[in-house]
């Protein structure tokens, strides 16, 4: 990332890169990969004791943002978490952790904090997308007494296996509708998925007449489609900080490669048509910390043109990254094609994060979707 840090933003992303080249180096991954979680038990609340769940979070909630700015400290954050291929849901637990902030409700404060140090990981059952039309959706919220019945399913959800709650997010009769709802509830199933990235693990969450009391709503029923709009620009920013760092790692060990590895007297970057090559993968990388800089800015700054620089960054950086990691790959030849090289890992990584929180088509129609609203509002 290339924003201008302080002092305290420097030492935040510094001790992050510190704290995940010691506990999660890429050697170690490989030995974690048949894991339950992909990373060892004190992994994740050392990383909490950090401050990576709090930076969304309000001071009266007990967050912290070091520099007022949570989105851009926690893009310094994704940004090392891209470099090191790191595992953890960092996207879902911060996204959970500030919907519950947000929300201001008393009752979601013990989960809260056990999410915020890390005893209890969140994640995020995204089943009603601002990008959907409401029969797209795939779980249903409904009112029955004093409960809430919860039905349907979703994938690929982060963490699933290993999460002690779920943010369900859902359709219902009046709109859109959230609840925070404990992993251990009765008709709750797991499927657990083998996914592209090898760091990190996802499962099929379904919901079979999943009965819950309303307490566990987040927000009012039927009125959460603004506060899962801002959830998801969020995770938006997130995963395309995380892309644009396993770029940089992808890209920088290209370069090394082409520089070390000698074809007939030569070395492989000192060739015209390498040269033109490096020069387009430089140009997308300087243009994804460019956009997803301004992404995080926007967002943290509150500006109008916030929901469209991040759709436009989630977009963007959806393309290009796994562009850029395929042709690194190219580049590499027979050896970047190894499990035994460590290309694969920031390849994996970008590939996923380009499907988490909506495709870059996804983020196209909702942006085209603003654009209509926008101009039938004037």
């Amino acid at each position: 990332m290339w924003h201008e840090l302080t002092s305290d933003q420097q030492l935040l992303r510094d001790t992050t890169a510190r704290f995940l080249a010691d506990r999660v180096p890429l050697d170690r991954q490989r030995k974690n990969k048949d894991s339950a979680t992909g990373f060892e038990p004190d992994y994740w609340t050392s990383g909490a004791e950090l401050g990576w769940i709090m930076p969304l979070v309000s001071e009266e909630n007990g967050g912290l943002s070091v520099s007022g700015r949570g989105i851009v400290d926690l893009s310094l954050i994704a940004y090392e978490f891209g470099r090191h291929s790191a595992p953890g849901p960092l996207a879902d637990c911060n996204v959970v952790a500030s919907a519950l902030s947000d929300s201001g409700d008393e009752g979601h404060a013990a989960a809260l904090e056990e999410i915020m140090t890390g005893s209890a990981i969140a994640a995020c059952c995204l089943g009603a997308a601002p990008w959907q039309e409401p029969g797209e959706s795939t779980i249903s919220i409904a009112r029955d007494g004093d409960d809430l019945v919860i039905q349907g399913s979703i994938k690929p959800v982060e963490s699933a296996a290993q999460a002690g709650y779920f943010l369900v997010t859902g359709r219902s009769e009046g709109g859109v509708t959230q609840a925070l709802v404990p992993a251990s509830t009765a008709g709750i199933t797991v499927k657990n998925l083998k996914a592209i990235d090898v760091s990190r693990k996802f499962g099929a969450v379904s919901f079979d007449n999943v009965r819950v009391p309303a307490s566990v709503l987040v927000g009012q029923f039927g009125g959460a489609a603004d506060a899962v709009a801002m959830q998801v620009r969020r995770a938006a920013v997130i995963l395309s900080a995380e892309s644009v760092g396993a770029m940089e790692s992808a890209f920088a060990m290209t370069v090394d490669w082409a520089f070390d590895r000698y074809t007939f007297g030569r070395a492989l970057a000192s060739y015209q048509a390498l040269k033109h090559r490096f020069a387009d993968l430089k140009s997308w990388l300087e243009a994804s910390h460019a956009v997803c800089d301004s992404a995080a800015d926007a967002l943290a700054d509150g500006l109008p043109r916030a929901a469209e620089t991040v759709c436009a960054a989630k977009s963007y950086i959806g393309e290009q990254g796994v562009e850029l990691a395929q042709d690194c790959v190219q580049i590499h030849g027979g050896i970047g094609v190894t499990y035994e090289h460590d290309l694969h890992f920031f390849l994996r990584r970008v590939t996923l994060n380009r499907l988490l929180y909506g495709t870059p088509g996804d983020h196209r129609r909702w942006l085209a979707q603003m654009q209509i609203e926008k101009e039938l509002a004037a």
